[in-house]
C-alpha cells in the first residue's frame, strides 16, 4: 500500500533446521516464525535455552541462512552490504582486544566504519561518559571486569549511530546499579527513535524497557503482544490511594460487599527490590562513601537521536522555502565505491607500524600511478629495497664461494 512505512524487521515463515553429516534433519531450531519490529520500537525476544533466540538473531545478522522463509531488514535481505552499517550488535559475550584501552577499542571500531577522526574522537568521549567509564578510558580492557566489558560492548555497538540495535543479554554480568543504568540507556535510546531488539533471560529487564515481546519455545512463537496486554489481569481490580484510617477501610469494604457481594483484600504495596537497593546505594553515595569500579553513566549523546517524521517534514519545508537544497553528504545507504572496499583495518595497521596514514584520494592517485608505470614498463619488474638487499647477500655468498674455491686450488 502506498504511503505505508515498511517495518525495520520482518520475517515470514522463517525456519532453520540444522542437519547432520549425512544431510539428515537433526534439529529444528526455528519453526515458522512471523515477526515484525517497527521503527522506534523496543522489542523483546524471550524464551528458555534452546528456544531459537540466538539462531534468530544470527539469521537477522546474515550469519546463518534460513532453511525456509523470508527475512527483510529495512526492506532488504540481511546479506545486503548496505544494511550492515545501519545495525549495531552487542553479542552475549563481549569479544574485545584485551591489550587495547577502552579509548583505543572504540576508535578501532570507528575506523572499521570508516568514520573521520574528528567524529571518532567526539563519539568515543561521549560514549565513554554515557557508560560511566570516562575515568578508565586509558586502561586496557583485558583488566576490566565482566560488567565493565559489557559497558564497553554497548558503547562499541553504538559507535556507528545505528538505526537498528540488537542487544543479546545486555545486563549479563552487571551489578544492579549497572543493570539499571543500561536499562535507562535503552529507554532513552527508544525515546530518541532507535529500533531495538532485546534478548534476555532477566524477565524484569524486559518488562521494564520493552514495548512488545515475542515468547519462543521449541523454536515456535507461543505468545506475542504488548507488555500491558500480556500481563494485565482483567479479572482483578486494584485501587491505590494515600493511607486512610482503619474505619474508612472497613466502610469501603462493607460497601463493596453490599453492592457487589465481593470481599475486598486491602494490603500495602511493595517496593521493587531493585528500587530499594538503588535507594540504599544512593544514600551511601550521598554520604561520600568511597568505592571503586564503574561510576554513574552520563546522558545519551545527541548524535544517537533519530529524526522523527515531524522533524523530517520540517526539514523538507525549510529546504523548499530556501529555494535550494544544500549539499547532502553521502549516507550509509549509498553503494560503496571500489576504493572503499579496501581492507578497513589498513589504517589501524599503518598506525601500529608507525606509518603515516594515506588519504583515500592519495591512495587512489598512487594506485593509478602504479597501474600506469606497470602498463608502460610491464616487461621490467619493479626492484624493491628488499630485492636489493637480497642481491647484495647473494653476491657476498658468491664471492665467498669463489674465495674458498681459490684457496682450495692454491694451497
Amino acid at each position: 500500500m502506498a504511503g505505508t512505512k515498511l517495518p525495520v524487521v520482518q520475517t515470514a515463515g522463517l525456519c532453520k533446521t540444522f542437519k547432520d553429516f549425512w544431510r539428515r534433519p537433526r534439529i529444528a531450531a526455528v519453526k515458522d516464525l512471523n515477526m515484525e519490529i517497527h521503527a522506534g520500537e523496543v522489542f523483546g525476544l524471550l524464551g528458555p535455552n534452546g528456544s531459537g533466540k540466538t539462531t534468530t538473531i544470527k539469521m537477522l545478522l546474515g550469519l546463518l541462512y534460513p532453511t525456509h522463509g523470508r527475512i527483510s531488514l529495512f526492506g532488504k535481505p540481511p546479506t545486503d552490504v548496505s544494511v550492515k552499517s545501519r545495525i549495531g550488535f552487542l553479542p552475549e559475550e563481549s569479544y574485545l582486544y584485551r591489550f587495547l584501552t577502552a579509548r583505543e577499542t572504540l576508535d578501532f571500531f570507528g575506523r572499521l566504519f570508516r568514520l573521520p577522526q574528528k567524529i571518532r574522537v567526539e563519539r568515543t568521549a561521549r560514549l565513554l561518559d554515557m557508560v560511566g567509564l570516562s575515568h578508565e578510558a586509558d586502561r586496557p580492557v583485558g583488566e576490566f571486569s565482566k560488567g565493565m566489558a559489557r559497558r564497553i560492548g554497548l558503547a562499541q555497538a553504538l559507535i556507528n549511530d545505528p538505526e537498528f540495535l540488537i542487544l543479546d543479554e545486555p545486563t549479563s554480568g552487571l551489578d544492579p546499579i549497572g543493570a539499571r543504568q543500561i536499562k535507562d540507556v535503552i529507554r532513552r535510546l527508544g525515546q530518541k527513535g532507535k529500533t531495538i531488539l532485546l534478548s534476555s533471560h532477566v524477565l524484569s529487564d524486559v518488562e521494564d524497557v520493552c514495548d512488545n515481546v515475542t515468547i519462543l519455545y521449541g523454536g515456535q512463537e507461543q505468545a506475542v503482544g504488548s507488555i500491558d496486554d500480556l500481563l494485565c489481569q482483567q479479572d482483578v481490580t486494584q485501587m491505590t490511594m494515600p493511607t486512610v484510617s482503619d474505619e474508612t477501610i472497613r466502610e469501603v469494604k462493607d460497601l463493596i460487599l453490599r453492592l457487589e457481594n465481593k470481599n475486598a483484600d486491602v494490603t500495602h504495596p511493595r517496593h521493587k527490590l531493585e528500587d530499594f537497593f538503588l535507594q540504599i546505594v544512593s544514600q551511601a553515595q550521598s554520604a561520600d562513601v568511597k568505592t571503586s569500579g564503574a561510576r554513574a553513566g552520563g546522558e545519551v549523546p545527541d548524535f544517537l537521536k533519530t529524526a522523527t517524521a515531524t522533524e523530517m517534514v520540517d526539514l523538507v519545508g525549510s529546504l523548499v522555502a530556501a529555494g535550494s537544497a544544500p549539499e547532502v553528504p553521502v549516507t550509509a545507504m549509498a553503494p560503496p565505491k571500489t576504493k572503499d572496499l579496501v581492507d578497513p583495518v589498513r589504517g589501524v595497521l599503518d598506525e601500529l607500524l608507525g606509518k603515516e596514514p594515506v588519504e583515500a584520494d592519495e591512495a587512489e592517485e598512487a594506485s593509478a600511478s602504479t597501474e600506469t608505470d606497470i602498463s608502460v614498463a610491464s616487461s621490467k619488474p619493479p626492484v624493491s629495497a628488499d630485492s636489493n638487499v637480497i642481491d647484495a647477500l647473494l653476491q657476498g655468498e658468491h664471492k665467498k664461494s669463489d674465495d674458498t674455491t681459490s684457496s682450495e686450488s692454491n694451497p
